[in-house]
């Protein structure tokens, strides 16, 4: 391809019959006031199929179409190209041709940018024609930050002249263009490419670990700069407003910072080590809005017996379930759904995750008193239709949560249990009257998150031996005819690894009145033996395997799962037996700290 006169792709698309004279015309109308690509245009109004504009494309200019979905880069070739103008002229370095480079184009008849690209690049190309779509998951993929961050990490190391970092090295009024601020900003924009919910910065005792927590499976990179770690901390520190002197005790803060058009807020925890201090951040998406009830993935029946539950005017309905499995989000989902100008909704949270409007949220401050008991005493005199109490974390708030759930109120929360039948049986445990969970209690959900298949590259699998023999055994009325499942191949735009994203796994149990008598009496095994045979009710492993014959996950998630819960059931009715013989001494203090993860 040369620069030349500019071909006139809209005409060409006319005369071939493609397009209509009067969809050219709205489609040039559009260009000229938004400046967005015709093509772009043509294809987001439904005038052409992409396939088939770029099929025209390929042949009218007579350069190849490349499929970039399985495209196995090189990684030097496409450092040829700086980020900023393969993002800009949406272009590629897919391979040497002789001479030649052959770059992959989603706009091919722009000549400015053949131009400006070859200047770059001062080598002769070919063009290639590539889908738009894939080519910007490609760019993600092999613009990784990982190489600034080598680059960035060794530029401060040089810059410190002692072994450890020192506070009186540190300026605390530097500028966005210091070694340790370019660092940070490599370290979040790689997180925020490659979707991670958490990043981890780890001083080993000789190298500094950097882990990021994609669809909830850690990714390693390692630095051999151990001594940067204390400025990358101290900086973290001074972002979220932390004591940056205060090394041997653990703090908390929160950051919110703009970073590739998206506001990231990050929850920000440090923990002293052996070997320094630990950061982990939390990140969170703010520019994507909040989560609807319908996109959390329950099924839909489910789905109309949980909306009925959370539209009843009084009872305690709980979200149970790890931390990171997704519990804030179901609950805001909820709150979404119930936010009305006829209802008051006050929240008591630790900490406040997302602002949502008309509702009156509240944070929690424990180390001033203001802890989760006095908010909630105060918040019913507020006079509210609903609250959220964002944990329960002691019997003191659970008793408080019930009586207002006792008293007209509809009262959501959270319980750090592993499934829905032992969360009742949890709130025996720490000491709370039978009579009182049989009461208030409606409804517990209990949820985990799956990794969800590449929709890219996934393929149709059959189950080896190991994995039909353990169907057999979970799901024995489940026909042969029936094993229809898939796994990820792996691609550019999953990183090889098959998942892209998570889905919800759900199991909701409601309390029906033999179960309430059961609980009246203490009588915990009948209570799960009940709760069991309820003919609605199925385990999570259960709502995981339908999502693996609908192609969803694959097999191998659900038998993690599957052992996970095993191992979790047997150590929860473990604890529960143990626990449950000292339930009237807990009883007679009210104050005893429920046994859990602290963190929401």
């Amino acid at each position: 391809m040369r620069s030349g006169p500019k071909i006139r792709i809209g005409d060409l698309l006319v005369a071939s019959g493609d397009i209509s004279e009067d969809q050219l015309r709205v489609a040039l109308a559009e260009q000229k006031e938004s400046g967005v690509k015709l093509g772009r245009i043509l294809v987001e109004k439904g005038f052409i199929e992409e396939e088939r504009l770029l099929g025209f494309l390929s042949e009218q200019l007579g350069v190849p179409f490349i499929d970039l979905k399985d495209f196995e880069y090189d990684e030097s070739l496409v450092a040829l190209l700086p980020e900023t103008y393969a993002r800009r002229y949406r272009a590629i370095v897919l391979r040497e041709q002789g001479e030649q480079l052959l770059v992959g184009m989603a706009d091919p008849i722009d000549i400015f940018a053949f131009d400006e690209l070859q200047r770059q690049l001062h080598r002769a190309m070919a063009v290639a024609v590539v889908r738009e779509s894939e080519l910007l998951t490609l760019l993600d993929s092999a613009y990784r930050r990982t190489s600034d961050i080598v680059s960035f990490a060794s530029e401060l190391d040089g810059e410190l002249s002692v072994d450890e970092f020192s506070l009186s090295d540190f300026d605390a009024h530097e500028d966005e263009d210091s070694p340790v601020a370019r660092l940070l900003q490599s370290i979040l924009e790689d997180a925020v490419q490659v979707r991670a919910s958490d990043v981890h910065i780890e001083p080993d005792e000789n190298v500094l670990r950097l882990r990021q927590r994609v669809d909830g499976v850690l990714h390693e990179q390692i630095l051999n700069e151990r001594r940067i770690s204390g400025a990358l901390v101290s900086r973290l520190k001074l972002m979220a407003g932390l004591d940056i002197s205060e090394k041997r005790l653990p703090q908390d803060g929160r950051i919110e910072i703009k970073l590739k058009n998206k506001t990231i807020d990050i929850r920000l925890s440090t923990m002293p080590t052996t070997t320094g201090e630990s950061v982990v951040m939390r990140l969170a998406d703010h520019s994507s809005g909040q989560t609807r009830l319908d996109q959390i993935g329950m099924p839909a029946e489910m789905l109309n017996r949980f909306r009925w539950l959370i539209n009843r005017p009084n009872g305690l309905v709980l979200v149970t379930g790890p931390t990171g499995s997704g519990k804030t989000t179901t609950l805001y989902g909820a709150l979404n759904e119930l936010n009305t100008p006829e209802k008051k909704i006050i929240t008591v949270e630790d900490p406040v995750e997302y602002q949502l409007e008309r509702v009156n949220q509240v944070q929690v401050i424990a180390k001033i008193g203001f802890d989760f008991a006095r908010v909630l005493r105060t918040s019913l005199r507020q006079d509210p239709d609903i609250l959220l109490v964002g944990e329960i974390r002691d019997s003191e708030t659970a008793e408080i949560a019930l009586r207002a759930a006792m008293t007209g109120h509809l009262v959501l929360s959270t319980l750090h249990t592993n499934d829905a039948v032992s969360s009742a049986l949890r709130l025996i445990d720490v000491g709370i009257e039978g009579y009182m969970v049989a009461a208030s209690v409606r409804a517990i959900v209990a949820q985990r998150l799956v990794r969800k298949l590449c929709d890219r590259c996934t393929a149709p699998y059959q189950p080896d031996g190991h994995e039909l023999a353990w169907l057999q055994a979970a799901a024995p009325g489940l026909s042969e005819e029936r094993y229809s499942f898939a796994r990820g191949k792996g691609c550019n735009q999953c990183n090889r690894t098959g998942y892209y994203g998570r889905l919800g796994v759900f199991e909701l149990l409601e309390i029906n009145s033999q179960m309430a008598d059961a609980l009246r009496e203490d009588d915990t095994a009948t209570f799960s033996r009940l709760a069991q045979a309820q003919p609605d009710f199925a385990p999570l492993v259960q709502c995981a395997l339908q999502y693996a014959l609908q192609g969803e996950t694959s097999l191998a998630e659900v038998m993690a799962l599957s052992g996970q819960e095993e191992e979790l059931w047997d150590a929860e009715q473990t604890n529960l037996e143990d626990s449950l013989r000292h339930a009237h001494e807990l009883r007679a203090n009210p104050g005893t700290e429920i046994g859990l993860d602290p963190t929401h």
